[in-house]
């Protein structure tokens, strides 16, 4: 293989990287906007109960 060939493929495997980690990125930030505002949308929910959830019995 020629050394533009090599040049050239490897061009094109680094800009494919960049593209899915900018894609990866763009997904993770989405997540964690959705996650903020599902938070955000619990806590303005008055609970059903006030007295129910305060607590968790576990046994092993």
């Amino acid at each position: 293989m020629d050394i533009a060939a090599l040049s050239m493929a490897m061009s094109q495997s680094s800009l494919a990287q960049s593209a899915s980690l900018q894609v990866m990125s763009m997904s993770k930030n989405m997540a964690e906007q959705q996650g903020q505002q599902l938070t955000e949308m619990l806590k303005s929910v008055p609970a059903p109960h006030p007295n129910l959830g305060g607590s968790l019995d576990l046994s092993v």
